[in-house]
């Protein structure tokens, strides 16, 4: 049974390790052993982890491993990967080998701007507030301008600022819905910081607009936050060859190989039940190059989402066509990621992990993150098409299986050869393991 506690953020590590272990683990010698083995034994290193976030208890692992053979716009480019699932670096390396042969993989940039808001509300006269807009808006700009130097001189800064009326949505509720370039950093707290001035700037303004009433003039800034869905934040990825090069399985003809996955994907595009989970796939490779060079996955998520939903349903975000005996497969998505700034300069992984990228700029590192989710669409799209997606995923599955009831070395060798002709379920894995030790 858990219980309430004061100061916690106060306690040292060790304080707050015992203080856990003894409110909530039977067995405190293996709780405290599992917890401080996954320990750097680098105090320095240690140190740097436990400042990144609060309250830090010890280090969550995710296996890093490379997917090689991407060949990208003419370059060849071996891709981090930070991920637990079984099966999705196996299906990228798998997909980069396949289109390797055949042009490898395109990638453009369409678009870089990110959108912040300033939420307000206002109870008077639209017309009224809009005049008050146009005189103010060259004094927000001015007035963040000891926080956009810097940025302005890379090339980067604020774009543009709208008023946008949305009280047909919730009565006196506008926004100020402002634009911005950060370059190779993701931004975040660029453009927070921007429009928090904003907001006071905007504030103060009104107190001594003349065409106010004064009801009218206190305007009421309800908060200031970037918007983590960048639809003019695009990267567009394709692969295309002839129909006759499509396939290498011999049970299927490259013709009707071509047919079925374009009629896949029509499926994703009608089907939310089904897209949802086409898009899942297309995430396991973006998240896991996002994690490896560390942006934030949970707001590529959340925008890659809500793309996925623009037109008013949620649909599949790649698509795929045959035109003149050309099979073509493509996706455009939004992509806010950051090659400086954040943890990108702090963790060891990290940088390693850009390093091997070739030291990307922003949209270098969109266009290979996008890459990477293209990749993982294709091989989940083959293998439902024509093995099966369990084939292939049970089969990197049977080491998490054998680990799971501790076979030694030689079983797991034994068993791994095993399984290389039958096919592979958790039962099957149990039975013949147990007949094995017998």
């Amino acid at each position: 049974m858990g219980k309430t506690i004061s100061g916690f953020s106060k306690l040292s590590k060790s304080e707050k390790i015992d203080w856990i272990v003894d409110t909530y683990f039977s067995n405190t010698t293996d709780a405290k052993q599992v917890l401080k083995q996954y320990w750097h034994t680098d105090g320095k290193l240690q140190q740097l982890h436990d400042e990144f976030i609060e309250n830090t208890i010890s280090n969550y692992y995710l296996p890093l491993g490379v997917a090689p053979n991407f060949l990208i716009n003419g370059k060849m480019h071996t891709i981090p990967m930070a991920i637990e699932e079984s099966s999705v670096v196996a299906a990228a390396s798998k997909s980069a080998k396949f289109w390797l042969d055949r042009g490898g993989f395109k990638a453009e940039v369409i678009s870089t701007k990110k959108v912040g808001q300033v939420h307000f509300m206002f109870h008077g006269e639209f017309d009224v507030l809009e005049r008050f807009f146009n005189t103010v808006t060259s004094k927000l700009i001015e007035d963040a301008k000891s926080l956009t130097e810097n940025m302005e001189k890379r090339g980067g800064g604020i774009l543009d600022i709208e008023l946008r009326n949305k009280t047909e949505d919730l009565k006196g509720y506008y926004q100020l819905h402002a634009s911005f370039e950060t370059l190779n950093a993701m931004g975040a707290n660029f453009i927070n910081s921007c429009l928090e001035q904003f907001a006071t700037t905007f504030k103060r303004e009104a107190l001594n607009f003349e065409g106010f009433s004064d009801e009218e003039r206190h305007i009421e800034i309800v908060m200031s936050i970037l918007s983590n869905y960048v639809p003019e934040c695009l990267v567009k990825v394709e692969v295309s060859c002839p129909v006759e090069d499509l396939t290498e399985n011999k049970n299927i003809s490259a013709q009707e190989f071509a047919n079925k996955f374009v009629q896949a994907i029509k499926i994703a595009e009608v089907e939310p039940f089904r897209a949802v989970t086409h898009n899942k796939g297309i995430m396991n490779g973006i998240d896991a190059v996002v994690l490896a060079t560390g942006n934030d996955f949970r707001a590529v998520e959340a925008g890659v989402h809500a793309y996925a939903s623009r037109n008013g349903r949620y649909s599949s975000l790649s698509h795929a066509e045959i035109n003149d005996d050309v099979f073509r497969f493509w996706m455009e998505i939004p992509l806010a990621l950051g090659t400086v700034g954040g943890l990108t300069g702090l963790h060891p992984l990290v940088k390693l992990s850009l390093e091997l990228l070739h030291k990307p700029s922003a949209k270098e590192l969109m266009q290979i993150v996008a890459v990477a989710g293209l990749a993982q669409n294709f091989a989940a799209l083959r293998s439902l098409i024509t093995t099966g997606i369990q084939q292939g995923h049970m089969k990197m599955h049977l080491m998490n299986i054998l680990n799971q009831f501790e076979a030694n070395d030689a079983e797991k060798l034994t068993l791994t050869e095993h399984f290389k002709t039958n096919t592979v379920t958790h039962v099957a894995v149990v039975a013949a393991l147990n007949k094995l030790r017998k």
